[in-house]
């Protein structure tokens, strides 16, 4: 599975609630990666015209040494995801594996369960926004 500009859809206040909940950064690190995270601006230069200023409210920057571990630490729920089905997972970046290793004669049982697991991904994946 590949995501569609899944780095500009990370909610960065969910971004923050996880990093929080789920790693335990607070205090001055979770000050820091909001810090990060907020006053960003764009602009867009084409054919030597430049268009306005705007605010950028969501996403993480892939062109930043932070935006790709912090995409990657907003989606490692998804492991869980994948590991309650019995599944296995390899992800890199905003790619992702999702496998399974079955006899072939537990291949009915094993396209359920994956079947099952594909519903949960997007569930978590609607969820988040992504």
């Amino acid at each position: 599975m590949d995501l569609s500009a899944a780095y500009d859809c990370v909610d960065n206040s969910m971004l923050l609630e996880r990093l929080q909940s789920a790693f335990g950064l607070t205090d001055l690190v979770h000050d820091w990666v909001q810090s990060f995270l907020t006053d960003r601006t764009q602009q867009i230069a084409y054919s030597g015209q430049l268009s306005s200023v705007q605010s950028v409210l969501i996403g993480v920057s892939q062109g930043s040494v932070l935006g790709p571990l912090l995409y990657v630490l907003y989606t490692a729920e998804l492991a869980l995801v994948v590991d309650r089905h019995g599944l296995s997972l390899h992800q890199y970046a905003d790619d992702m594996q999702v496998y399974i290793i079955t006899p072939a004669g537990d291949a009915e049982a094993a396209d359920r369960r994956f079947t099952a697991c594909l519903v949960d991904i997007e569930a978590w994946l609607k969820a988040s926004r992504l």
